[in-house]
């Protein structure tokens, strides 16, 4: 990836639809050189896929909370091939420091997200969990 690729992911994340001429005015390059580059970056596997973010006011029927996972051993990518299965996972991250994953969770309700912790605590590997619920979000 060039100084190109990297202009043309941050132009994508701000608005992933953007047209490949408006893309190309803002990048000063051809809108040919504009569709080749995203052609290798999907094929690559760089980019690997669009998507749609809501304003959180949106959803706000539905429980979001932070857990962080502390996991037995080396078990790291059995639990996460675990938990990426879950629907109410949104999201996964490897971190460093006391806990191995921090995993973001969407409810229904409170009785649909104490079904999801329940399911979450029978995931092999892990040792140990901690859980916040997300009370309101002031930056996307």
């Amino acid at each position: 990836m060039d100084d190109i690729d990297r202009k043309l992911i941050a132009l994508l994340r701000a608005d992933a639809r953007a047209s490949l001429a408006a893309l190309a005015k803002q990048l000063h390059v051809a809108r040919g050189t504009v569709r080749n580059r995203l052609t290798r970056l999907e094929e690559s596997g760089v980019i690997v896929g669009y998507t749609l973010r809501l304003k959180p006011q949106v959803e706000e029927q539905q429980i979001r909370a932070l857990m962080t996972v502390l996991v037995e051993g080396n078990r790291t990518e059995a639990v996460i091939r675990a938990l990426r299965g879950d629907p109410a996972v949104s999201a996964l991250h490897s971190t460093n420091g006391r806990w191995d994953i921090v995993v973001e969770l969407r409810a229904e309700s409170l009785e649909a997200f104490d079904r999801v912790l329940a399911r979450i605590r029978l995931v092999e590997g892990i040792s140990s969990t901690e859980t916040s619920l997300l009370l309101s979000t002031h930056k996307l």
